[in-house]
């Protein structure tokens, strides 16, 4: 296990996240330790285990160029006044903690940050761009995506479609191979929709393609809940039965592959595997479908490129069967997950805790994001 104590690089870095010695080290223990109960639906702690870089049991499951970071984990640091603290403000500066830590990579959450920060509030720009992308090469970091525009309108606006291919020059300036959004395809539960999300999508993916960018789509739980497509019609004449498939595995049936990409959020299918596990047939009767989510990345790997690696502990009293936590300090089976997807050196993990920005703690996302790269670089194949 590594040695969280005591290291002069770890006391530079908490003095640069302004937090105090004893928290620090107890934060740091508890990462290291992170062994929680399992919940009765299957999952398994991530366990740290011995450092290996070779080939077979023991390999690193993320190589080192592959481990990312969400700039939305940190977003009330990308966003706070550089002038009211000590504390990395800005993306220039959050990027240099980011890269002391170990990360490699960067996914956008946006390109707005505090007026006071070097380059002022709004670098959707070309201008901003040049100069984030300056910042990123400074410290060894790469792009690999935004959640960032995706027109709202169908059939497209032609303003829509030119804020679109701003949003792709300036993917390109930065040297992002994808570019995305946060949300879901559609809301809708019916296939007919998806089928109108599919159409707009693959020509969506088309204008990315000729622009060199991969197109992708990030999901949260009810993407993978399943589609209503059959059996009886309600009063407005829409199917109200399941064939059993989800709106997700739907829509990859729908989509272009040479066109349209996703990114899975790891937590939020775990999410859906506890919250979407029967569904009312054609027929009438109810069956049971749990949700495998490495089992539907590893029939589709190459869909996959970027991955949310969120964590959680069990919490059956939400609705949802899990709370966030840092990552690594869960119980959601990364291990296993990683092991079972392949294709190692393809996908691009990108650590990520919607809940780690904290009101009365301002050094805390960049802590969490720490302990996140710490426990994604443990990561190793089972012997």
């Amino acid at each position: 296990m590594n040695d969280f104590h005591g290291t002069d690089h770890d006391e530079r870095l908490r003095r640069s996240l302004g937090i105090d010695r004893r928290r620090f080290l107890s934060t740091c223990t508890a990462a290291a330790a992170g062994a929680i109960a399992a919940p009765v639906f299957g999952a398994s702690p991530v366990q740290a285990a011995p450092s290996s870089t070779g080939h077979g049991k023991g390999q690193t499951l993320v190589p080192a160029d592959k481990r990312g970071i969400i700039l939305y984990t940190v977003r009330d640091a990308t966003g706070r006044d550089p002038l009211s603290t000590p504390l990395p403000s800005g993306f220039r500066a959050v990027f240099e903690q980011l890269a002391r830590f170990g990360y490699r990579q960067v996914e956008f959450a946006g390109y707005a940050q505090h007026p006071n920060a070097p380059g002022g509030a709004d670098l959707e720009n070309v201008k901003g761009a040049r100069l984030l992308r300056r910042w990123l090469d400074d410290n060894g970091l790469r792009a690999q995506g935004n959640h960032g525009f995706i027109p709202p309108s169908w059939p497209l606006s032609r303003e829509d479609l030119d804020t679109y291919k701003r949003h792709l020059e300036i993917a390109n300036i930065l040297g992002m191979d994808h570019m995305g959004t946060g949300a879901d395809p559609t809301d809708s539960p019916y296939r007919s929709d998806w089928d109108v999300a599919a159409d707009k999508w693959n020509t969506l993916g088309e204008i990315a393609r000729r622009a060199g960018i991969k197109l992708y789509t990030h999901n949260h739980d009810a993407a993978y809940s399943f589609l209503l497509d059959g059996g009886p019609l309600d009063d407005q004449g829409r199917p109200t039965r399941s064939s059993g498939i989800r709106r997700l595995e739907y829509f990859l049936t729908v989509t272009d592959p040479h066109l349209v990409w996703l990114e899975m959020d790891i937590y939020w299918a775990h999410v859906a595997q506890y919250k979407f596990r029967t569904y009312t047939a054609h027929d009438g009767s109810v069956r049971e479908n749990i949700f495998d989510p490495a089992g539907l990345v590893a029939r589709h790997t190459k869909r996959y490129p970027l991955f949310h690696a969120k964590d959680g502990v069990v919490d059956t009293t939400n609705g949802q069967g899990y709370e966030m936590v840092p990552f690594g300090t869960g119980v959601i089976d990364y291990t296993t997950f990683f092991t079972r997807v392949g294709h190692r050196t393809y996908h691009n993990p990108m650590v990520e805790q919607d809940n780690a920005p904290s009101s009365t703690d301002p050094g805390q996302s960049l802590e969490y994001a720490r302990i996140g790269y710490r426990n994604l670089a443990a990561l190793r194949r089972r012997k």
